[in-house]
């Protein structure tokens, strides 16, 4: 019997989660060495294990993408996520997530996508973001006042004190909903540039195909969630030629890369060398961080009382 999570129905336990990923990342994902994909997707072959984000545009808006299979040490299942990309939509991914028993290959769980990428990718660039920036870092930049953005804030302040916060947007409804949002969260908000300059963090979650960002005072920290796919560019390449530029998997990152989380967090990079290093973190999202949250959702709900449906698991 497989579990059904809809959008209502993922929970989580957002401290215990950030460890639990925080170890997926030191570890790497889960996989034989010198595993390969399908032809055409790039991946996450060799010692780190098999990881494939394969990308195809449908329309002018839509993405179809597949994210196969989500691995990582001591977790006895995997994931298939298939969802469709529409930045004109709210939310703008849409999809489910398969989570498989690792043997047999039982299916354990579907669960709405929406929810649990948007935690796996707010997640994640907080993560970097609270690794990489200077550890009294307090004020924050929000640049992209939509879901992802949300989520970056909400998970670096369980894992750091926040003094205030600036958001940017092309859309004030937008700028004015998350500062009401963010006070709620306890976080003092304000909208629009009305500083001149950006906080010592500095968080990006956009569409932009054309730079936004182009410069950034000394000690800076950034993270960018938007070149996550080829043709997307948050940042000016001026910004990333001076800073030290780390990603989650350097066979997919669209960014030429000093390092990755992973060997910063193994103690093979230093990571930050100065306070005035400027610092980026540019995440392509990994298949095993969806698997992270998957089974981090999935143990959450078979606590309780979810819907369990007969979806044709095997028989022995």
């Amino acid at each position: 019997m497989a579990v059904v999570l809809g959008a209502g129905d993922v929970e989580v336990d957002l401290p215990r989660l950030a460890v639990e990923l925080t170890e997926a990342l030191r570890a790497g994902a889960a996989g034989p060495a010198g595993a390969a994909g399908p032809a055409g997707a790039t991946g996450q072959a060799g010692a780190a294990g098999p990881g494939q984000r394969v990308r195809v545009p449908v329309t002018p808006d839509v993405t179809a993408m597949i994210l196969v299979p989500g691995l990582a040490p001591g977790i006895p299942a995997y994931t298939v996520k298939v969802h469709a990309k529409n930045p004109n939509r709210s939310p703008a991914i849409t999809g489910v997530i398969c989570l498989h028993d690792l043997e047999t290959g039982d299916l354990l769980a579907l669960i709405d996508s929406a929810g649990p990428t948007a935690l796996r990718t707010g997640l994640g660039g907080a993560l970097g973001a609270h690794l990489l920036a200077c550890p009294d870092a307090r004020t924050v930049t929000v640049i992209g006042a939509g879901t992802q953005g949300r989520a970056q804030l909400e998970a670096l302040a369980a894992l750091r004190p926040i003094d205030s916060v600036e958001v940017r947007d092309t859309n004030p409804a937008a700028e004015a909903e998350f500062v009401a949002w963010a006070e709620r969260l306890g976080i003092t908000a304000v909208a629009g540039d009305a500083s001149g300059g950006v906080g010592e963090i500095v968080l990006m979650a956009t569409w932009s195909r054309e730079p936004v960002l182009h410069r950034v005072p000394p000690g800076t920290h950034v993270t960018s969630l938007g070149a996550d796919e080829p043709g997307k560019a948050e940042l000016a390449p001026e910004l990333l030629a001076g800073a030290l530029v780390v990603v989650d998997d350097a066979g997919l990152a669209h960014v030429a890369a000093d390092t990755t989380i992973g060997a910063v967090l193994r103690g093979e990079h230093a990571g930050r060398s100065s306070p005035d290093q400027v610092t980026v973190y540019s995440p392509a999202g990994l298949p095993m961080q969806d698997l992270v949250i998957a089974w981090h959702v999935y143990r959450n709900a078979c606590r309780k009382s979810p819907a369990v449906f007969d979806v044709g698991m095997s028989r022995r």
